[in-house]
């Protein structure tokens, strides 16, 4: 069976965060850096990369996408997307350096399978403030011009902050009222969603749970609590698409969240290869 590795997502966590550091529109070359190392690895396995390019005050900025057909050519597709960017000041292992190293092993193993129904992977550009909710955001640029060509996308993952994972009770805190809900051990992964999107999200937990033993909590919640509208799916929300988020819930149990300390040596990778693991079967069984 194909397996993703600690040790592969552990050396792109490394040469994002590690090596290539702060990546923004402050760090516009390393921002190019990011998405070159994207390219490279994408042509690696086999892919035909497109850069989807807009100009941002007045700097041209890529959204990276890759597509692995299905079989029955129906049209619908699932989305898998993670932004590369990081917020100003921090190396971003965490945020996003796990989602994108997650998002390239599972093209990866994607390669080795060919399935029913076609899965699209995308690489986000400008998630971090100032441009986050705004109409520069990659991902808002990028689901405006999906909803445009009424592009058939069945629903939206965004892998988000994925990589951090404690054993010690009180090590997961919420926003208010959540607590009493849910465990207060951060040993789980997470799928968030809108009230509109609880059916594809639970579709979802169902194929991961059957999949893999690794601790999963979900939530659908008006977008007005805080952290459920915190990353690229609220992108998808505003234009008409189901999604949902996977997350270790950011700043809710990771110490070093928008940090410099955010470094690829704080991150938890054996548990993080293991839900990886989980998703990319989710996956196959989603998409037959």
């Amino acid at each position: 069976m194909a397996e993703i590795s600690a040790e592969r997502l552990r050396t792109h966590v490394y040469k994002l965060a590690g090596e290539i550091g702060q990546r923004n529109i402050f760090h516009p070359q390393a921002l190019s850096a990011a998405a070159q190392y994207i390219t490279e690895e994408w042509h690696k396995q086999g892919y035909e990369v497109r850069p989807l390019v807009y100009v941002d005050r007045g700097v041209e900025r890529a959204n990276l996408e890759i597509t692995c057909e299905g079989k029955s050519r129906s049209g619908k597709y699932i989305l898998v997307g993670a932004h590369y960017d990081s917020v100003i000041g921090s190396p971003g292992a965490n945020d996003n350096g796990s989602g994108i190293a997650a998002l390239l092993e599972l093209s990866r193993l994607f390669r080795e399978i060919q399935p029913d129904t076609s899965i699209r992977f995308v690489a986000f550009v400008n998630e971090e403030p100032p441009f986050f909710y705004g109409h520069e955001m990659g991902s808002m640029v990028y689901a405006k011009a999906a909803r445009q060509r009424r592009e058939p996308i069945r629903f939206m993952i965004a892998l988000e902050t994925i990589a951090c994972y404690r054993n010690s009770p009180g090590s997961q805190t919420y926003p208010p009222l959540l607590k009493h809900f849910y465990p207060d051990t951060g040993n789980f992964i997470a799928f968030v969603a809108n009230l509109k999107s609880r059916g594809v999200m639970l579709e979802s937990a169902r194929a991961f749970s059957a999949s893999t033993d690794f601790p999963l909590e979900t939530i659908a919640a008006p977008e007005i609590v805080p952290g459920v509208s915190w990353s690229d799916h609220s992108s998808f929300w505003r234009h008409g698409y189901k999604a949902f988020m996977v997350t270790d819930t950011a700043l809710y149990r990771y110490p070093y969240y928008h940090a410099p300390e955010d470094t690829s040596d704080k991150l938890d990778y054996e548990p993080f290869a293991r839900m990886t693991q989980g998703l990319f079967l989710m996956l196959a069984s989603l998409t037959g």
